[in-house]
């Protein structure tokens, strides 16, 4: 993400220009956007037109609007971004108050403009425009006939591919169906791993499979990379680690990160800290449970995973939690779309152990920092 224009007064209303440069970015910028922020980019407009004769046609034009954002669509695979509301200056092509919906566009620029920015979307831009925090993890995750191939940053997991085939059963003397089924799912898997790795860039590739099934797939894909003369692969080799998981959805992933021997192949990549965090918040769920905590208003979180939220309260209360967190010297971990979403949003190693955390709080202490 390259950063244009950053234009934000003291009272945090304001504006920034970004253009996305690659997949990745609209991640972030989803992460950026909310209902009620403007939005000014190019896009396509169908427009109708009436000749002399009066006969009506309508042809597509490109044009720049500024729309006050109403809804926000995120296509995780494809990484297209679809914003839709209302024109706020009117022009020859759309009028005021029409609905449109923009799709953002690699390389083009955009403008974003918050009545106020808080510091987590202020911190997500400075991350997203630093060119050392690009992906260098990718994992393949698998099954017979599923896999997952991502894309692990130090603050997310991105979805590039799901590859399903489907696999029969293998029967009394003949395995020729199932031996062939495997066979289109490899070469699919293989594919999707060459679409979407970025071999310049990742410094290592987790394939995670039960059984045998990753084994399998390493043999096959290099069998077929001798045979084809695919360099990039063979070059490539030493960056493949095989690591045993549960089952081919993305869940797996986190087990597949907790694995001492893959903290240990990570160590010099940018995902190791946030890995490191995510390994020891799992150990002390198991070891410690006195010093985990789901709880969001304690001011001793040492490690905090947050998955941004589009109600402003409930998002106001985790820029709060934050903000306080810093100021208390803790350290903070942002997860988007990582597996840690699924306790809730927030999480944390507390510095001493506090019992009792699972009893709900008053109403009264929701304010409380």
């Amino acid at each position: 993400m390259k950063l244009l224009q950053k234009d934000i007064e003291k009272d945090n209303a304001g504006q920034v220009t970004l253009v996305p440069e690659e997949a990745e970015d609209m991640w972030h910028t989803y992460n950026l956007l909310q209902v009620g922020d403007s939005l000014r980019a190019s896009t396509i407009r169908k427009v109708q037109t009436e000749s002399a004769t009066g006969s009506v046609g309508s042809s597509r034009v490109r044009t720049t609007l500024t729309l006050c954002v109403e809804t926000i669509d995120f296509d995780t695979q494809a990484c297209r971004l679809r914003v839709k509301g209302t024109n706020l200056e009117e022009n020859q092509f759309v009028k005021m108050g029409a609905y449109h919906t923009i799709e953002l566009e690699l390389n083009r620029k955009f403008t974003l403009a918050k009545k106020s920015w808080d510091s987590v979307v202020l911190d997500r831009i400075e991350q997203a425009c630093d060119p050392s925090q690009k992906a260098d993890v990718a994992a393949v995750v698998m099954q017979e006939g599923l896999a997952n191939i991502v894309l692990v940053t130090s603050a997310m997991t991105l979805l590039r591919a799901k590859v399903e085939v489907t696999i029969p059963r293998k029967r009394k003397g003949s395995c020729s169906q199932h031996e062939k089924a495997l066979e289109r799912f490899y070469e699919a898997v293989m594919q999707a791993i060459l679409r979407h790795i970025n071999f310049d860039v990742v410094k290592c590739i987790l394939v995670g499979s039960p059984g045998f099934v990753k084994d399998q797939f390493i043999s096959y894909m290099f069998k077929e990379a001798v045979r084809q003369d695919n360099k990039l692969l063979l070059e490539n080799r030493p960056k493949f680690m095989l690591v045993h998981s549960s089952s081919g959805h993305k869940y797996s992933l986190k087990e597949i990160l907790c694995d001492p021997t893959v903290t240990s192949r990570l160590s010099d990549t940018k995902a190791a800290g946030e890995v490191k965090a995510l390994e020891d918040f799992y150990k002390m769920l198991q070891h410690e449970p006195n010093r985990k905590n789901h709880n969001n208003r304690d001011p001793t979180i040492t490690s905090l995973s947050l998955s941004l939220h589009q109600d402003v309260p409930t998002r106001s209360r985790y820029v709060r939690l934050v903000d306080s967190v810093r100021d208390n010297g803790g350290t903070l971990c942002f997860y988007f779309h990582l597996e840690l979403t699924q306790l809730g949003g927030v999480a944390a190693i507390l510095r001493f152990p506090m019992a009792d955390l699972s009893e709900p709080e008053d109403d009264s202490s929701s304010d409380e920092d």
